[in-house]
C-alpha cells in the first residue's frame, strides 16, 4: 500500500492515521474551547488549566506537560512572543493583543499537535492582515502534501505565500515536524525551501506544518526562560498549525475544527469526520 520512504520518517497505517484523528479532534475541542476562553482579564495560566481539563477529560494527555522540563499544557505566546510562551499567572490578556496558542494530547500513544493565533477582542487592521498571511501560508503548505511531491515545495509554498500577502518576516529558526509516536520526529519541516528538492513525500507520512510570521523582520531570540522565543524588533508575531496525514486521496487533515470544514470541503481533501 505505501512506498519506501526515509527509513527515518515512521508511515502509518490507515488504521493508525484514524487513531491520530482521535488525538487531533481532542486537540481540536480544547483550542476550541481556548478560543473562546479568550478575553481581557484572562492570563495564560488561566488558558492552561482550561487547555489541561479538557485534555485530560478526553481520556488523553498533554503532551508539552513535561516535555524537556516544560511547565504548561500549552504554549501561549503574546505579541511579541513567537512561539514556547510558558503559561504564567501573571501574563494577563488585555484588549487589542494577540495570543497564538500551541496545544498538544497524546491519546492511546498517538500525538495530536496543532496552533492557532487569536486577537483579544478586536483586532487591529495590521493584526488582522498578519493574521490571515499566517495562516494562508500553512494552508499553501498543506496543499503540497501529496504522493510524489517533495518536502522542499512545501517550504517553497509557506514562503510563497507569505511574500505574496506583504512584507512579512518568515521565521526560519522553527518549523514543522514529522508527527505520530512522538509528538517530534523526522523529518523537520522548513518553512522555506526549493521546489523539487528534498525527500519525497509518500502516503502515510504524517506532518505538522507550522509556520510562523512575523508583522517585522524574521529575526528572533530565545529568552533566558530557555523557552520563550520572542521577535527580535519588538513587532508582533503570529502562529498556525495543523498535523496532516498525507493519503493518496490528498491531505487528511487531522486536527481539523468545525471552522475548518468549509474549506476542506473547498478544497476538495478528503473529510476527516467532525
Amino acid at each position: 500500500m505505501f512506498r519506501r520512504s526515509d527509513p527515518a520518517v515512521q508511515l502509518k497505517t490507515p488504521a493508525e492515521i484514524a487513531r491520530m484523528r482521535e488525538a487531533g479532534k481532542v486537540v481540536a475541542r480544547t483550542l476550541d474551547l481556548l478560543r473562546s476562553a479568550v478575553r481581557p482579564g484572562v492570563s495564560t495560566l488561566d488558558l492552561d488549566a482550561i487547555a489541561e481539563e479538557s485534555i485530560r477529560g478526553a481520556g488523553a494527555v498533554p503532551s508539552f506537560k513535561g516535555y524537556h522540563g516544560f511547565t504548561g499544557s500549552i504554549c501561549a505566546s503574546v505579541n511579541e512572543e513567537v512561539v514556547h510562551g510558558i503559561p504564567r499567572a501573571d501574563k494577563v490578556l488585555a484588549e487589542g493583543d494577540l495570543i497564538s496558542i500551541d496545544c498538544g494530547a497524546i491519546l492511546d500513544g498517538w500525538h495530536g499537535d496543532s496552533a492557532i493565533t487569536v486577537a483579544v477582542g478586536e483586532a487591529r487592521p495590521e493584526d488582522a492582515r498578519l493574521l490571515e498571511a499566517c495562516e494562508e501560508s500553512m494552508w499553501a503548505g498543506i496543499a503540497e502534501l501529496r504522493p510524489g511531491n517533495r518536502l522542499g515545495d512545501v517550504g517553497a509554498a509557506i514562503d510563497g505565500c507569505l511574500r505574496s500577502r506583504g512584507r512579512f518576516g518568515n521565521v526560519q529558526e522553527y518549523g514543522g515536524h514529522g508527527i505520530g509516536t512522538e509528538m517530534h520526529m523526522d523529518p523537520h519541516v522548513l518553512n522555506y525551501g526549493r521546489r523539487g528538492k528534498g525527500i519525497e513525500l509518500v502516503e502515510g507520512m504524517c506532518l505538522a506544518i507550522e509556520p510562523m510570521a512575523n508583522a517585522g523582520t524574521r529575526h528572533v531570540l530565545q529568552l533566558e526562560d530557555g523557552w520563550t522565543v520572542v521577535t527580535r524588533d519588538g513587532a508582533r508575531s503570529a502562529h498556525f498549525e495543523h498535523s496532516v496525514a498525507i493519503t493518496a486521496q490528498g491531505p487528511l487533515v487531522l486536527t481539523a475544527r468545525e471552522e475548518n470544514r468549509a474549506r476542506i470541503a473547498e478544497l476538495g481533501w478528503p473529510d476527516p469526520g467532525f
